[in-house]
């Protein structure tokens, strides 16, 4: 099964599902889960900051939403989120598939390892390279998308937007985007062996531009309108990413060996 967690402004994504209510041992998740299919896939949705956008990023449960996707079978996640840009050639409007993350959020239940089994799992690498090739291929073709093939997320506590010190730091550490949600995200579903791919769909600058004084800081409002607009180009290009999946995981895939030491492998 193949699980598509929806960010801010994308809260419905299958027409015709059956929802799944899941208990976890961490509590609810965010929302009921509804599954259908694409193609020969079946797919499980998520709206990670629930149906109404009832969760700020720093109320999700983070644990409980992977669990209930791993309970009901889920190998490999695709995660579009809304993120800002820090870099003037990254527009909104553009997609970028991420491939590196750095963590600036804190107090998150961030890890299934809470004690007594040790476990440490590596996370050089945040991205499924499987996942990521496929969205890149949907991608190519797609009349008046513009996908960027790689790019670190900076993952910032929320719920408020960055300070121009913040921002001004961030782009001088090379860093290409920011938003609240990757982490923990990412990381969880590596530590139940799941695939993941995260799409982020730019919708501002963050602070500005500092070569376009037009260009000012990001508001809720500009959020949601880039949403609005580009919700139903998400929509098209994961239901062209998905029946692109391989099964079962190609050798390049390694996603899975966290099983081995992961709290489902202890």
């Amino acid at each position: 099964m193949i699980g598509v967690f929806g960010g801010s402004g994308f809260y419905s994504f299958l027409d015709d599902v059956e929802t799944q209510v899941v208990n976890t041992p961490y509590g609810a998740p965010s929302s009921a889960i509804a599954v259908g299919t694409v193609g020969e896939a079946e797919v499980a949705f998520l709206p990670r900051h629930g149906a109404s956008h009832e969760f700020p990023p720093h109320k999700v449960n983070w644990r409980a939403n992977l669990w209930a996707m791993w309970e009901l079978g889920v190998t490999r996640i695709f995660g579009p989120c809304a993120a800002g840009s820090l870099r003037p050639d990254i527009q909104p409007g553009d997609f970028v598939v991420l491939d590196q993350l750095v963590d600036r959020t804190w107090g998150r239940g961030d890890t299934y390892f809470d004690g007594p089994v040790p476990g440490h799992i590596a996370f050089a690498d945040p991205y499924c390279p499987e996942l990521r090739s496929v969205l890149l291929s949907a991608g190519d073709g797609l009349v008046g998308l513009s996908m960027h093939d790689g790019g670190t997320v900076v993952v910032v506590q929320g719920p408020r937007f960055s300070t121009r010190a913040e921002s001004a730091w961030f782009r001088s550490q090379g860093w290409d985007t920011v938003n609240m949600t990757q982490y923990p995200e990412a990381y969880l579903a590596r530590e139940l062996g799941m695939c993941y791919s995260g799409v982020a769909l730019i919708t501002d600058y963050d602070t500005g531009l500092d070569t376009d004084s037009s260009v000012g800081a990001v508001t809720m409002d500009d959020v949601f309108a880039v949403l609005r607009a580009n919700v139903e180009r998400t929509r098209e290009l994961l239901f062209r990413a998905i029946p692109m999946v391989p099964s079962p995981r190609g050798e390049g895939c390694s996603c899975a060996e966290a099983l081995s030491q992961g709290p489902l492998g202890t």
